[in-house]
């Protein structure tokens, strides 16, 4: 059996092929389990997103697992056989690891992924398509992504706006978890925010935006309350933390309007974030004492930042994963040599019982003991020696050295 990792990602295809390669979820189960049944191992993971879908077997026919793959999803050869990656034995599991990792992805490091990955495990062995090798690749895999985060800066610097944009909030303030946050908006910018400041701790969130169905949609997510534009004087007072990504075309807060919420928070201070261009906060806000106003430019610098420290980091990750795809190959390979020494072991036996049964026959029959004790020694002797012997032959007559010298090791011959 080999090792295999078949598949497309955002690299290789369109969206649209994507799309159709893709493996829905209430499907999954059932495309696991018809995939096993096309390698002879009978295991079969297949990890499928919206940026990648692969396929994770233990085969030696990668043409019939190419061929279920396109079949599966009615698609022709030619339609997906261009945008096909294929990875076998070390590269196989070293490319799984650096999935895992987040070296692969669209955005370098990013963390979901791992949890994507675990999830395609789980399913898996709730499908009954995960056995001894499978199981040992994915939990190495695990843990080589935890040792990439944990040992690797690759996870902690922010590489999108809304990431900076919370991570700005988290250095001013020591804790979210008593800070309030007013996000202007309701597009995909302020709904990313919204889920980092959840994930950070954030104690509440109020979500203003022209379309009140919009907001409230978003704010059904999150436990946060939506309000109008019109309603923002109100309740920003009470926020520590605003964040605007807006497509309005004048400015939405103004320095007037900023100064009056200072002045009823008796100047505590503010942090405001603006993201949308033109922009949604006027300029002249940052002239006001305690509030901390910055453009997507200051935070377009620090992803730039960011970026570069990532991919600093990424270059440790690749030594990791690699130096660990490695070592899951020397186990593969010791399962390897633990199954010819009982085979070769079992193969002996086999001799051994048929030439005793032979031996004590005779010895039922009458024939003299010392004489078939010989005959069972020689006849032994020679079964075992056999083999050996043949290599031996074909490799001084073909002048193979090297193969001469394990020969001869193996055999005891050169005991140095």
């Amino acid at each position: 059996m080999s090792l295999v990792a078949i598949g497309i990602n955002h690299k290789t295809a369109t969206v649209d092929l994507r799309e159709k390669v893709a493996f829905a979820p209430d499907k999954i189960h059932e495309a696991m389990r018809s995939l096993a049944q096309e390698t002879a191992s009978g295991e079969a993971v297949i990890v499928s997103t919206c940026n990648r879908t692969e396929l994770y077997c233990n085969t030696q026919d990668v043409a019939r697992v190419v061929f279920w793959l396109e079949q599966y999803h009615s698609l022709s050869h030619d339609e997906v056989a261009p945008c096909l990656y294929e990875f076998q034995g070390q590269k196989a599991v070293q490319h799984l690891m650096r999935v895992a990792s987040g070296l692969d992805s669209l955005v370098l490091g990013e963390p979901q992924i791992l949890g994507q990955v675990k999830q395609a495990f789980v399913k898996a062995k709730e499908s009954g398509t995960v056995a001894m090798t499978m199981d040992r690749l994915f939990q190495n895999t695990f843990s080589v992504a935890k040792k990439v985060r944990t040992e690797t800066e690759i996870g902690t610097a922010a590489v999108s706006v809304a990431f900076a944009a919370v991570s700005m909030a988290k250095h001013i303030f020591s804790s979210l978890a008593t800070t309030k946050a007013l996000l202007i908006g309701a597009g995909e910018t302020i709904e990313l925010v919204a889920r980092h400041l959840k994930e950070n701790g954030v104690a509440s969130m109020v979500v203003a935006n022209r379309t009140l169905s919009r907001a409230e949609a978003m704010c059904e997510e999150f436990g946060a309350q939506a309000i109008t534009l019109e309603q923002i004087p109100d309740f920003l007072p009470k926020a520590d933390i605003v964040i605007s990504s807006t497509a309005s075309p004048l400015p939405i807060l103004g320095k007037g309007m900023v100064e009056k919420a200072l002045k009823q928070r008796r100047h505590q201070p503010m942090l405001l974030v603006d993201i949308a261009v033109p922009r949604d906060i006027e300029a002249e806000v940052a002239d006001l004492d305690a509030a901390y106003l910055y453009t997507v430019d200051d935070l377009q610098s620090i992803v730039e930042q960011n970026m570069a420290s990532r991919r600093e980091a990424a270059e440790q990750a690749e030594l990791i994963a690699e130096e660990q795809s490695l070592q899951f190959m020397e186990w593969v390979r010791s399962l390897e040599s633990v199954d010819s020494i009982r085979e070769y072991r079992t193969h002996c036996m086999d001799i051994k019982d048929e030439l005793l049964e032979r031996a004590i026959n005779r010895l039922g029959q009458g024939a003299d003991a010392e004489e078939v004790m010989r005959e069972l020694a020689n006849r032994l002797t020679n079964r075992l020696i056999h083999a050996p012997t043949q290599a031996l032959t074909v490799a001084s007559r073909h002048g193979d050295l090297n193969a001469l010298g394990q020969l001869r090791t193996a055999l005891g011959l050169d005991k140095d």
